[in-house]
């Protein structure tokens, strides 16, 4: 696979746990659970609705919305499946466990 089919299968794999939550773990910040059920539905959506990719965030990979008067950051990281290490390959989900973290912007 060349770089460029690399980059766009890891960019395709993680709109997929963006916009399912499939495809990974979803951790969710002690800030964001304690607002509740509802907002964190409303942060979700806007998570998976967050279309304002550059080259600081790519390949789709972290952004900040703003949520009902709160900052709100997402990132993805990569792991092995034991969870202890970086992922050798992030277009190959047979070595790889995405972790979307998503937590508010004073918890950094």
């Amino acid at each position: 696979m060349t770089a460029v089919l690399d980059a766009d299968r890891v960019r395709a794999l993680n709109d997929i746990l963006r916009h399912t939550l499939s495809g990974g773990t979803l951790v969710l910040t002690a800030g964001v659970i304690t607002l509740g059920r509802e907002r964190q539905q409303v942060i979700l959506d806007a998570v998976a609705a967050f279309d304002r990719f550059d080259s600081d965030n790519d390949p789709h990979d972290f952004g900040a919305v703003e949520v009902a008067g709160k900052r709100v950051l997402w990132k993805i990281d990569y792991h092995d499946h034991s969870g202890r290490y970086a992922s050798p390959d992030l277009a190959d989900t047979s070595v790889t466990r995405r972790v979307l973290t998503v937590m508010l912007a004073e918890e950094y």
